[in-house]
């Protein structure tokens, strides 16, 4: 064996692969070179019967032709491999749009908690998240709200039937749990843990047993709010509410405060706005009124101070509660609160 006849091997081998047209042809010639009885493997076991300064050079070239070959009968099984491929499919048009993946994108309510979170954590506020599972007392009795109160009764409240100790809701003794019926237990709960001055507001889902209509769920999303300190005033709730209102509904809208109750504040008020659709004048959304109603307000009840441990003489605070969804809906004219769930993308993408 010489350099001559590797020479010879590699054109032939060049040769036949280059012209193999199947890939269990191209495995025959693949056998032919590289199998254990290939002819690779005659040429490195006839190295030994070399002259000793002839072996080196001619192991190099066997193994340049060993590479060689593998290389080649890999780059064919590809190019055997596309031509059936487009034999089989016919010819690609490379002009066709490919197969695009739509992004996800946030839910309008997600969006409108993030804005409204967003408006005031630049007044100052901070954002606190609470359990939806909670205790009686937390939910009622530290807000205020009295024993005979309808809202405490099983037709406005899930409460939940056997207690979990391990939920470490820090239940008060012989208290029932429920699932919250407003944010305002986390209200509770930052008093409890926390020092004045306070700033702070409270996003989260609440459920309440009512009938799914237009404009009522058994869950929904609230934003409570509050602010505790010394010296604080009811124009101080009419300031804050009035930039967050001014910047959900625009800088034209007008505010009104209408005297309320609410078992956790005192003085309480509802708080309206002129109609967005009509700007005031009266129509269908407004109910010919010209004002929407969009959440409830007031100042912190002392009798709330006292559950926490506050000083009602040295602290003072307010409060406010809003519906997500309603402000959604107010915000983007929508007239059914169902379609907040169904999770229908033609109504989803408009957002």
């Amino acid at each position: 064996m010489s350099g001559a006849d590797i020479e010879a091997i590699k054109n032939q081998a060049d040769s036949e692969i280059e012209n193999v047209s199947s890939l269990d042809a191209l495995e025959v010639l693949r056998v032919k070179y590289l199998g254990r009885k290939g002819v690779i493997v005659q040429l490195t076991g006839s190295i030994p019967g070399l002259p000793v300064e002839m072996r080196r050079i001619f192991g190099q070239q066997v193994n340049e032709l060993k590479n060689r070959i593998i290389s080649l009968v890999a780059e064919k099984q590809k190019t055997i491999t596309v031509v059936s491929s487009e034999e089989a499919v016919g010819p690609v048009d490379i002009s066709m749009p490919g197969i695009s993946q739509e992004l996800g994108r946030r839910h309008p309510l997600t969006q409108v908690t993030d804005e409204i979170c967003a408006i005031f954590t630049h007044m100052g506020f901070s954002v606190v998240e609470g359990p939806e599972m909670e205790s009686e007392y937390n939910n009622f009795t530290a807000l205020n709200i009295p024993l005979e109160h309808p809202s405490r009764d099983v037709f406005d409240t899930f409460y939940i039937k056997s207690q979990v100790s391990s939920l470490k809701l820090q239940v008060e003794t012989c208290d029932r749990l429920l699932l919250r019926s407003h944010t305002s237990p986390v209200q509770i709960r930052t008093m409890k843990s926390s020092k004045p001055p306070l700033a702070v507001v409270v996003p989260g889902r609440v459920y309440r047993p009512d009938a799914v209509d237009a404009s009522h769920s058994f869950m929904f999303h609230q934003i409570e709010g509050f602010i505790v300190d010394a010296d604080i005033k009811f124009s101080d709730l009419k300031g804050v509410l009035e930039v967050f209102a001014r910047a959900v509904f625009g800088k034209d809208i007008k505010m009104r405060f209408r005297p309320h109750f609410f078992p956790f504040t005192e003085p309480s008020a509802e708080v309206d706005i002129s109609c967005i659709i009509c700007g005031g004048k009266g129509c269908s959304v407004c109910g010919k009124k010209g004002w929407l109603e969009i959440l409830g307000s007031g100042m912190i009840h002392p009798n709330v101070f006292r559950h926490v441990g506050y000083d009602p003489k040295k602290y003072t605070g307010f409060a406010f509660g809003m519906g997500i969804e309603r402000i959604a809906m107010l915000k983007y004219g929508i007239n059914d609160i169902r379609l907040f769930f169904e999770n229908d993308l033609r109504f989803l993408n408009q957002f």
